[in-house]
């Protein structure tokens, strides 16, 4: 579909916007649902990694969950129709962290340093390897 003749050039026209809009609306839903699916799925799943495991180490569920969710969101595509968006648009916004797994980082290196001082942390850890180790005991005898 081409621009209108008074529109710059890498403007998209009405017609691929209202696609993108209802493509994206789709996508949502699809997205939604796999995420309020994966909820649950991954308690399951990480819980049965935990308990199935052997000799302190997890079983492979969680991940193999994760894996089937992250082939589902290069499927889903949500912001597929930003290819489609001006150039003065496509500009990158900066949030004050890169993304969600730095700002985990942070937070994991903070209970980290808590941990290496032997506080709170310290005591909780010991506490769940054990009941773990237990509970796979308990299934492996």
């Amino acid at each position: 579909m081409e621009p209108t003749p008074d529109s710059p050039p890498d403007y998209p026209d009405r017609w691929t916007l209202i696609r993108d809009l209802f493509v994206f609306q789709a996508k949502l839903l699809v997205d939604g649902l796999r995420d309020l699916l994966l909820v649950p799925a991954a308690l399951v799943a990480g819980i049965w990694s935990l308990v199935a495991g052997e000799k302190g180490l997890p079983g492979p569920q969680f991940y193999r969950l994760i894996s089937l969710g992250k082939q589902s969101e290069r499927w889903i595509d949500l912001f597929k129709a930003y290819e489609n968006a001006p150039g003065e648009v496509r500009r990158e916004h900066e949030f004050a962290v890169s993304n969600m797994d730095e700002l985990v980082d942070r937070f994991e290196s903070f209970v980290v340093d808590e941990y290496e001082r032997g506080g709170v942390t310290a005591q909780a850890k010991e506490r769940i390897d054990k009941a773990l180790d237990a509970i796979q005991r308990s299934r492996n005898p």
